[in-house]
């Protein structure tokens, strides 16, 4: 059935999960339609909802089993709901990519993006990271899945830090515009399973410059164009297209940079095994030879945690799990959700690991990944 959001009582709840479309869930019955919701949805100048159900005064579960069950169907839907996100971002930055020859990037048009999706990032980050942690690169969708990924990681990274919300605006901006200067290139440069010749390392190292000239002439801020151009300097000097460092950089430069190159090596690529996420993570810390800000990489640590939310793992139990969100008070310990076992009243069973408790053993194989049911 369809609703006009006027025409729904204040702090409703309703009887059946709430669509905007017929795959992303808004609400789950035990949520209430309140009036920071009313404003979001107006403000993305959604009219209208969807839902097979009615609004209710108060929140009446359909029987006992359906109410234990809650907590499960809540996260599929928002699961289901961070997959189509980043589906429909990836198609927004494949658009964008597409038409750069043609039309040229707008600042508007991409902070206005931002902007609308920004509350829907900082609520379901541990989703969104589950999602990308999951999806498999292609040559096709490569460059957009990258810069998708990135851009979250990016935002995440900087909710840590404490970016006001035009900081955040303008970091998501240019994560997104990130790559634009590989847009110049033949996508065979850049993907492939051989080593590049000089004349195809020098072409991809000049991307930045590429990317820098492409906002400067749509007129972005000097600011964005910066960042753009700097996100492959490292701290060391040894980085490019100028070698600068430390200070030198900018500052959305340097949080791209950690976000860029965790998914850089926990993605897969045609030239290279894909490491997993806690070995790419272990590397980033590391940091050796110091490439990277060591602020930037402790707030990638304390957003994803040590083994990364999405890492399927091994417990001290012998049980299966994945990681689904992070202890703020120790990376090293994350919460996760158990395969297989459920609390008493039918939820999930979500555990936080600890040193004198259950702990993760290490991550799984590909091989026991698949034999999860």
């Amino acid at each position: 059935m369809l609703y006009s959001i006027a025409d729904i009582p204040a702090e409703s709840f309703f009887s059946k999960p709430v669509y905007l479309d017929k795959d992303f869930v808004l609400l789950s019955p035990e949520i209430h339609f309140d009036s920071d919701m009313v404003k979001a949805l107006t403000d993305w100048e959604f009219r209208v909802i969807f839902s097979e159900g009615e609004p209710r005064k108060d929140y009446i579960p359909e029987h006992p089993q359906a109410a234990a069950g809650t907590d499960t169907v809540r996260d599929r839907d928002k699961l289901r709901a961070a997959q189509h996100f980043c589906a429909e971002f990836r198609t927004y930055v494949t658009e964008l990519f597409d038409s750069v020859a043609t039309v040229p990037p707008t600042l508007d048009r991409i902070s206005k993006w931002v902007q609308a999706h920004l509350d829907s990032i900082r609520e379901n980050r541990r989703f969104l990271l589950r999602v990308i942690h999951e999806e498999i690169e292609d040559e096709e969708s490569f460059l957009a899945m990258h810069t998708v990924h990135s851009t979250i990681i990016a935002i995440v990274i900087g909710l840590y830090l404490k970016l006001p919300n035009h900081r955040l605006i303008e970091l998501g901006v240019i994560s997104i515009v990130h790559e634009i200067g590989m847009t110049k290139l033949p996508s065979q440069v850049y993907m492939n399973d051989r080593t590049l010749s000089p004349a195809e390392r020098k072409a991809v190292m000049a991307h930045p410059i590429l990317g820098y000239n492409i906002l400067k002439s749509a007129g972005f801020p000097m600011a964005a164009c910066l960042a753009v151009l700097e996100h492959h300097e490292r701290e060391n000097g040894s980085g490019y297209p100028r070698q600068i460092i430390g200070d030198k950089i900018s500052y959305y430069a340097k949080i791209i940079a950690v976000a860029c190159s965790y998914d850089g090596s926990t993605s897969e690529r045609p030239y290279r095994e894909t490491a997993d996420a806690f070995t790419g993570m272990v590397n980033l810390l590391k940091n050796e030879g110091k490439p990277y800000d060591d602020a930037v990489i402790r707030a990638l640590v304390f957003s994803l945690s040590l083994y990364p939310i999405g890492l399927y793992v091994l417990l001290s139990t012998g049980k299966k799990a994945q990681v689904v969100d992070v202890n703020p008070e120790n990376p090293r310990f994350p919460v996760v959700q158990i395969f297989g076992e459920l609390n008493p009243d039918g939820k999930n069973k979500e555990v936080g690991t600890s040193p004198d408790g259950i702990s993760i053993t290490r991550p799984l194989t590909k091989e026991e990944i698949d034999e999860i049911d």
